[in-house]
């Protein structure tokens, strides 16, 4: 290790002592979860109060704290806001696996969720269905752009410039047709495709012998601050698999149908 990578490593061991005073400071209010005097704080933190008092005015600049009336110091918005966001994210994915649960209940097929990230799709939750054939993937899992109904639902509705990155790495990693431009054409009429009909399917394209039909979760209903609903459909997708033989190319639209009718009814009608 060189010398500025050591000083670097020191440096990112030994923090932000000053950001972690505030932080404690902060700690100190979520705990309480009231108003609070400031010698209460400063007694809490074990600090003087002329020096609590400056860590507070940082945080109420930032919206992290806030004085009311009295003078006393309670939590600010900020704080708020990203409790509410917790609480949102876990009743939005209690309401997902209920959808997943039925589905594989309903057409004897696993199921898996997945959430965008900024390398792609991930997988994070999975229904395995009861058959002896175990082809759910794992929780945690990146799933291709070019071959996964899954990847290729997520890239019809993402930035161009982003998804042909992504595509074209996954085609020089495969070591297959080096034909980059001719790949991308005929992928992108794909997508096209995909966007018109609203959902995506594959069919031995990943493995052979499994077929996946993606559809997007559309407007799950997650409270916001202003009371508005947030269309969710370029972060979560809801990815039905089965074998060739379960899941038959003529009769994917009437799956596609009935996957949605119990989206609907338990994450618009269930509200």
């Amino acid at each position: 290790m060189s010398s500025s990578q050591a000083i670097d490593s020191n440096k990112l061991q030994s923090g932000v002592q000053s950001l972690e005073v505030g932080l404690t400071v902060l700690d100190v209010l979520i705990e309480q979860n009231e108003p609070m005097m400031l010698k209460e704080i400063a007694h809490a933190v074990d600090m003087h109060p002329a020096k609590v008092h400056r860590y507070l005015v940082s945080l109420i600049r930032k919206n992290y704290a806030k004085q009311i009336e009295d003078g006393r110091y309670a939590l600010g918005a900020r704080v708020n806001s990203i409790s509410y966001s917790v609480l949102n994210q876990k009743n939005m994915l209690e309401r997902l696996n209920a959808v997943a649960v039925e589905i594989k209940n309903t057409t004897q097929l696993s199921v898996q969720i997945a959430k965008w990230f900024k390398e792609g799709p991930v997988v994070i939750h999975s229904v395995e269905s009861d058959t002896p054939v175990s082809i759910i993937t794992r929780i945690g899992s990146r799933m291709p752009l070019t071959t996964s109904a899954t990847g290729r639902l997520f890239a019809s509705m993402h930035n161009e410039n982003r998804i042909k990155s992504l595509a074209n790495a996954e085609w020089l990693a495969s070591n297959a047709d080096t034909d980059i431009d001719h790949k991308w054409e005929l992928y992108e009429q794909m997508l096209a495709n995909i966007r018109s009909q609203g959902y995506a399917t594959v069919t031995g394209d990943m493995l052979m012998g499994i077929s996946a039909i993606s559809l997007p979760i559309h407007e799950v209903p997650v409270a916001t601050d202003s009371g508005q609903q947030v269309d969710l459909s370029t972060e979560y997708a809801m990815t039905v698999i089965g074998t060739t033989e379960q899941l038959p190319k003529d009769k994917m639209q009437q799956l596609v149908e009935t996957i949605k009718r119990i989206m609907h009814r338990h994450l618009i009608d269930g509200i």
